[in-house]
């Protein structure tokens, strides 16, 4: 007697939407060539009706305890957090291919071991026991709590945790799990989400922390349906230029601190160091006395950070001027040139213009508009700012210079570092009682700053 046929289904690797047959574009998103047949699993039942929840008053409502989150051992990934893990919450951690996710997850699980001297598990899906153990013990992740698991099988994973009762729970990597109640391969929409939602029902009752660890699309964002980036508590991105040491975690998203925060590392033979002077690290190789090079006072939540901001202004090589930018955003950059152009008198519209962030820093806060115009305005008029000077301020379409959060942090690490003068917004300037030991220069408009620096 001939089985049947199991029921398929055709779903969007990129938006989850589902057909009865496939279709060469989803007519969810739009995308082409993007639907994949899965066999159609059964419907459950809610695990939330299963848990027979009932409402409670918010007066009522037990407030989770300041002390109670767990410290990674790492301040500057604490900072990032916003004090460390906190229990029963959802952890994706993202980032390129080789850039140390792998090498974050085992420091930060033997720092939870050890300070909490609770029960951690490692359950990796990409390598073998023997080769976590091998890196755990380079980079001096050998906690005793510290448990390593090699499974892709989510109710076997499910089952140690049950069993072992963890403080932490994490996977390496979430594209690489795979439920038996779904025929779908791993990696899949449908696998993806339906592990992250089993993880879930199961973390949040028993206060257990999970760290995922997510692969990351040729564009750079977060692999799987964005509905993982949902579901989680906390998005943290580890970037950095793969060719060099020096890596930053932050925060896309954190339902129990600030996105601002930002945590730098340097990448030794040894693992992750944390990098306590980020200022210091991207001023290191500044070249002194060339033109279009200017430092920035800048401020990732409330660190400071002196970044500096190159500018070079070549003819144009196709007819047309280019604009490519590293570590701010390229129409910002086109702004700040249409702005210096009509209101500054410097225009190199025509010209290509390269901008760029020393030390791979990526800087989206408005205060660095100021440094980006300077920079631009002296390659342009090949005419190098003194090195002692910092600048900040948000720039305007009528070239006003607008001002901006944190001056006296601002300032403070200006000081510390060695700088003298700062061009500082007027508006900033007349709410300061003390010039933090620095010459201050107030400006209102993009060219009363030109002609400061002369």
């Amino acid at each position: 007697m001939a089985t049947a046929r199991a029921k398929t289904i055709h779903r969007c690797q990129a938006c989850g939407h589902e057909e009865g047959r496939w279709h060469g574009r989803c007519s969810g998103c739009g995308e082409w060539n993007s639907l994949v047949e899965e066999v159609a699993a059964p419907r459950r039942a809610s695990a939330g009706a299963a848990r027979g929840t009932a409402p409670v008053a918010v007066a009522d409502a037990e407030e989770m305890p300041a002390t109670g989150r767990l410290s990674t051992g790492l301040g500057e990934l604490d900072r990032v957090l916003g004090g460390g893990v906190v229990p029963g919450s959802l952890l994706l951690l993202g980032g390129e291919p080789g850039i140390g996710k792998s090498t974050l997850l085992s420091q930060m699980l033997h720092g939870i071991a050890a300070r909490s001297g609770a029960a951690v598990l490692y359950a990796s899906g990409e390598e073998s026991v023997g080769q976590v153990a091998m890196r755990a013990r380079r980079v001096g992740a050998v906690a005793p709590g510290l448990s390593l698991l090699a499974e892709t099988a989510l109710e076997r994973i499910l089952a140690e945790a049950e069993r072992g009762s963890p403080a932490v729970l994490a996977i390496d990597s979430v594209q690489t799990v795979q439920s038996a109640e779904l025929a779908s391969i791993p990696g899949s929409i449908g696998q993806v989400r339906e592990c992250a939602a089993r993880l879930l029902a199961f973390c949040k009752p028993r206060g257990v922390a999970a760290v995922l660890v997510g692969h990351v699309t040729k564009d750079g964002h977060l692999a799987g349906p964005k509905t993982l980036e949902h579901m989680v508590d906390v998005v943290l991105q580890f970037e950095g230029d793969g060719s060099g040491p020096h890596r930053i975690a932050r925060a896309s998203k954190n339902r129990f601190g600030s996105t601002q925060e930002i945590g730098v590392f340097e990448m030794r033979s040894e693992g992750l160091v944390e990098v306590l002077s980020p200022s210091e690290l991207f001023l290191a190789e500044r070249p002194a006395g060339a033109p279009g090079s200017v430092v920035v006072a800048s401020a990732d939540g409330s660190r400071p950070i002196l970044v500096e901001v190159q500018a070079l202004v070549a003819p144009p090589s196709a007819g047309i001027g280019r604009r490519t930018a590293a570590g701010v955003d390229t129409a910002r950059v086109s702004l700040l040139l249409a702005v210096l152009a009509q209101r500054a008198a410097c225009d190199v519209l025509a010209n290509d213009v390269f901008v760029n962030l020393a030390g791979g820093a990526r800087v989206s806060e408005p205060a660095v508009d100021l440094g980006v115009a300077l920079a631009i305005a002296s390659a342009a008029r090949r005419r190098p700012i003194d090195a002692r000077t910092v600048v900040f301020g948000e720039v305007g379409l009528a070239g006003e210079v607008r001002a901006v959060s944190l001056p006296e942090m601002r300032l403070i690490e200006a000081r510390k570092l060695g700088f003298t003068r700062c061009l500082i917004p007027k508006r900033n300037r007349a709410r300061l009682s003390d010039d933090g030991g620095l010459e201050l220069v107030p400006v209102g408009t993009l060219t009363e700053a030109l002609d400061a620096l002369g």
